[in-house]
Order: structure tokens, then C-alpha cells, then sequence
């Protein structure tokens, strides 16, 4: 399905992309939607069409299926993202990553800064990146600022892979992609990390594939 029309106004734009129902199409890497940044949200849609947006972003996330999605990766160049996940991984990698359940959750606005000076490396992927994953050093530990739908404040301090999971999204509203703060060498099919890299930390794929991770 075509993308609306970048010229029409932003609420026209939405009605029509929800027009079809069920899940949105993801943008892929190469759309300039995904690194011209995004608008502040301030009322631009009616409570009802934001309702409408908000819930199309969770079935889409869903289906995909993934664990968050920003606006920027179905077109629409509004600071808002969604996270959410189940966290349906075996005690090992939980422990490692720091994996814990999420409940569904709407970011409007947000911003992150680093808390402390610890980071944690992991593989990483995106939806609008289909096929490959690669390692990112990140903010072991970040506070989020911003609002929820309903405009209420959110200040709150995420760690772990939760908080892996708000950077990617924010960076996404930033005009940036998990690529751009990948270690390149560690680029890997999905496949080749199913097989080979599995293991709940990149240790092993930092020691044969060359690269380095944070100490």
C-alpha cells in the first residue's frame, strides 16, 4: 500500500493510514521518515484519533511481532512509540540481559540520559531492519522523561533491557537506528545469530568476530 501523501495534513495523513484497519506497514531502513526526526506531540490529533493511532501502533507491534514501535516506522513523524513486552525468555538469559516483563505502555515526547557510567552490550535488532541483528553498547541504566496519552508526566529510571528497549524507540524519534551505534563487525543474519550466537551475552561472537565490549 502507498504511503499518504507527506503533504496532506497530519490528521488526514493518519485517518487514511488506519483507513484499511489491522496492522500498519512497517517503514523499512532507507525511508527518509525513519531520519528526519519527529515533531513534538502537542494536541495535533483529536483524543479519539489518538486513540485510534496509539492502538493501530500496539496491534502492528504485535503482529510484527516485536517488543516496541515508534511512529517514524509507520510513516508518521510524531514523538510518540509504544513498548511493551512478555519477556518470554528462560531464567539464564534473563539474568544476563536483565530481562523482565513490561506491560504496554505509550511514550509521548520522550527523552533518556544515562544514570551512571555502566554500559551493556547485547545484540540487537529492528523492525524496520528486517533480517539482521548486531551488538550495541548501551546505558546499562537511563532515566525517561516525558508523558504518557492521557499527558501525564513520566520520569522514570528503566535498566536493564527495559531500558535498551526505550533507548531504541527514542532514538528512532531522534532520526536514528540501532545501526548507527552498532559495532559493525558484529552484524549478523538472524539465522547466524540463532545458530551461533544464542548464548544470553556477545562474548563469544566479540572473541571470533573481532570486536570489542565495553568493560
Amino acid at each position: 500500500m502507498a504511503s499518504p501523501s507527506p503533504r496532506a495534513p497530519l490528521a488526514e495523513r493518519i485517518e487514511e493510514l488506519l483507513a484499511p484497519g489491522g496492522p500498519l506497514p512497517i517503514v523499512a531502513a532507507g525511508d527518509p521518515v525513519l531520519r528526519t526526526g519527529t515533531e513534538r506531540y502537542d494536541g495535533q490529533l483529536a483524543p479519539a484519533l489518538l486513540a485510534r493511532f496509539v492502538e493501530a501502533l500496539r496491534v502492528t507491534m504485535h503482529a510484527a511481532p516485536g517488543v516496541g514501535l515508534a511512529a517514524p516506522q509507520v510513516g508518521v513523524e510524531l514523538r510518540i512509540a509504544v513498548i511493551e513486552d512478555p519477556a518470554p525468555v528462560p531464567e539464564e538469559v534473563r539474568l544476563a540481559r536483565g530481562r523482565t516483563p513490561q506491560p504496554f505502555r505509550v511514550l509521548v515526547n520522550p527523552s533518556y540520559e544515562p544514570v551512571g557510567e555502566v554500559r551493556a552490550a547485547f545484540f540487537e535488532g529492528c523492525l524496520s531492519v528486517p533480517g539482521y541483528q548486531a551488538v550495541v553498547s548501551r546505558p546499562a541504566e537511563v532515566r525517561l522523561t516525558g508523558e504518557d496519552e492521557h499527558g501525564r508526566a513520566l520520569d522514570e529510571v528503566f535498566a536493564g533491557w527495559p531500558a535498551r528497549i526505550v533507548q531504541h524507540e527514542t532514538d528512532h524519534l531522534d532520526g536514528a537506528l540501532y545501526l548507527d551505534r552498532a559495532e559493525l563487525r558484529s552484524l549478523a543474519a538472524n539465522q547466524a545469530v540463532l545458530e551461533r550466537w544464542a548464548a544470553p551475552t556477545p562474548a563469544r561472537a566479540a572473541r571470533e568476530l573481532g570486536f570489542e565490549l565495553p568493560g
